[in-house]
């Protein structure tokens, strides 16, 4: 068992509805994390057929499919995953600000959790270390995502 469950958390996934939204930049790495995520996700309750997997040229595409698949309404959660590589210009740090601060504002303007499953590394061992074993962030990324949806439901029942 990986380290990243929580305790006291609730990761029920029956029923739910989920997008993994993969950057295909990097795509051997991010491939490995939506493996992950998708395994978690089966391992906790969600269908198969609960779960659609999109693709998108790159990190900074993220955030505008994040924001076009939360407004459906179809979904109860989304993981986005990507991975940026930092290089010798500053188009890293550009990147990197731009798909974060556009994937929390999707979240919080749609009231629909959205996992950040975003490799940011200096090297790509290191992206290759956080994408395999014990150390896989697409595993993270599912377990936050199902025990938001949770949270949620939970605030909104007064549970």
């Amino acid at each position: 068992m990986q380290g990243s469950y929580t305790s006291g958390a609730d990761y029920s996934g029956q029923g739910v509805r989920i997008a993994i939204i993969c950057a295909r930049f990097n795509g051997k790495v991010v491939e490995a994390m939506r493996a992950a995520a998708e395994d978690v996700l089966l391992e906790h309750g969600v269908a198969k057929t609960d779960i659609r997997c999109i693709h998108v040229p790159g990190a900074f595409e993220l955030p505008l499919a994040c924001k076009a698949l939360a407004e459906t309404g179809h979904y109860e959660g989304i993981i986005a995953l990507g991975c940026v590589i930092r290089g010798d210009t500053p188009h890293f740090e550009y990147v990197c600000q731009g798909c974060t601060a556009g994937i929390q504002q999707a979240s919080q303007s749609s009231g629909i959790p959205i996992a950040f499953g975003l490799l940011t590394t200096d090297t790509l061992e290191q992206a290759v270390q956080r994408s395999s074993g014990d150390s896989n962030k697409g595993h993270d990324a599912a377990l936050c995502l199902l025990e938001m949806v949770n949270v949620l439901k939970s605030i909104q029942t007064g549970g």
